[in-house]
């Protein structure tokens, strides 16, 4: 019997912490709008690419 107090208690002090749902947040509230840079912001420049590219191969030196 003093197992099921025991669980009992276990449940009351559970369903007191986790028994509620946190409030909804309306998906207003989440997103935010910012403009975009002029211009484009960062744009592709092929002559600096080589920089990020990375091949197993070359990494190896074959």
């Amino acid at each position: 019997m003093n197992k099921e107090l025991a669980i009992d208690a276990d449940a009351v002090v559970r369903h007191a912490r986790f028994g509620k749902l946190p409030e909804r947040i309306r998906y207003e509230d989440m997103t935010t709008q910012v403009e975009a840079a002029p211009g484009g912001g960062d744009t592709y420049n092929p002559e600096n690419s080589w920089k990020f590219y990375s091949c197993l191969a070359l990494d190896l030196g074959l």
